[in-house]
């Protein structure tokens, strides 16, 4: 504020008031457009502007979601199975779902094989058979 501008040059103030006050209000101005210039340099060096319309998008889409968002507990242990449990789960599905195929794949292949086996067994005899009526 000028009173405390004032009581630093105390001295200064009590013999020119108006050059005072003329000297605070320069120093407020180039203060306040070096502080502007200052942000505006951050702002393009780290891209804030960008990042700041990214998050307002993002807070936008959060107004419409009705249920909370996440937030960690604070217990290490049960924010990691909160949120592993469901991929796990996921996952386990997953998994118990391609064995089911792969035994059904399987079944299928060892009934070929079993099949194949009969088939060959016939031929056998077939071929004993011939053979013996040859001879």
């Amino acid at each position: 504020s000028y009173q405390r501008f004032a009581s630093c040059y105390r001295c200064f103030y009590k013999l020119q008031p108006e050059m005072t006050r003329s000297i605070y209000d320069q120093f407020v101005s180039q203060l306040q457009t070096s502080i502007k210039e200052e942000i505006q340099e951050v702002k393009d060096e780290g891209n804030l502007e960008v990042l700041f319309n990214s998050l307002d998008k993002l807070v936008e889409e959060a107004k419409n979601q009705e249920e909370p968002a996440w937030r960690p507990s604070g217990i290490p242990e049960e924010d990691v199975r909160s949120a592993m449990v469901p991929y796990l789960l996921k996952h386990r599905s997953y998994l118990r779902k391609a064995l089911k195929e792969k035994e059904e794949e399987n079944r299928k292949v060892a009934e070929s094989v079993l099949a194949g086996r009969d088939r060959i067994a016939e031929l056998q005899q077939l071929i004993q058979a011939r053979k013996h009526a040859w001879q």
